[in-house]
């Protein structure tokens, strides 16, 4: 028999990319992934109810904060513990804002996979559009910023990668692109790339159930030499634009 990889979800937001995911499994269209566990960061977090919607038991959605724990590794170890439980697997970080601890890291080595919304260059720290503090719509405005700014490459990546811990720096596992308009926004730009980051982890856990999912390294650099004052840059102003991300 087939082995069925059991996945749990970790989310600190609205959870759309989980619940996709979740219905994917359910339609049919994703098979060998059992939607086991959900995890929140935050109790208010829209994604709880979307779980419940997708038809994940109650039981098996938790909330998990940083700050009702004292230390990284305490948080950790609660995170271990409810993974652990239910058996799991894989492990998809969907949304999720916390720096993942470095017990969990180490407990599913290799066994965790990152959605981030913007491209990024492994092994290239602070030369493409991850790392701390590069969530949400500041990675959008950053990307758009920066390829008018250098006028080449006009699109963007939904990415999956494997989670280390640093923010962002882990093996590439797949992308897709979305292409920039001329007219774009960062909030036109964000709902055009939503459904490609959701594409995207949906075919990642499809290939890793599949036994045929393999990491890589990005050929072309993402940020040229003399280009670095450009990136820091955009960053900077996409965190003051988008102050809250």
């Amino acid at each position: 028999m087939e082995k069925i990889l059991n996945l749990a979800m970790l989310i600190s937001g609205g959870g759309t990319t989980m619940e996709a995911i979740a219905l994917a499994v359910n339609s049919g269209k994703l098979k060998g992934i059992k939607p086991r566990l959900v995890i929140s960061s935050r109790s208010e977090a829209g994604g709880i109810q979307r779980a419940k919607q997708a038809g994940i038991s109650e039981e098996d959605i938790l909330v998990i904060r940083p700050k009702d724990y004292a230390t990284r590794e305490a948080f950790g170890e609660a995170l271990v513990t409810a993974c652990q439980a239910r058996q799991i697997d894989v492990i998809g970080q969907y949304g999720w804002m916390p720096l993942t601890p470095a017990n969990l890291i180490t407990t599913y080595q290799g066994k965790i996979i990152n959605q981030h919304l913007g491209p990024l260059d492994p092994g290239y720290p602070g030369y493409d559009f991850g790392g701390q503090g590069m969530y949400g719509m500041r990675v959008h405005c950053a990307r758009l910023y920066f390829v008018r700014a250098v006028q080449r490459d006009f699109w963007t990546e939904a990415t999956a990668h494997l989670v280390t811990e640093q923010y962002d720096e882990g093996e590439l596992l797949g992308t897709k692109r979305v292409e920039i308009l001329p007219d774009d926004t960062p909030v036109s730009l964000q709902q055009r790339t939503l459904p490609a980051e959701w594409e995207l982890q949906i075919d990642v856990l499809r290939q890793l159930a599949e036994g045929t999912l393999k990491p890589f390294r990005r050929e072309e650099r993402l940020v040229l030499p003399g280009e670095e004052g450009i990136l820091a840059t955009a960053k900077q102003v996409a965190g003051q634009l988008f102050p809250k991300g």
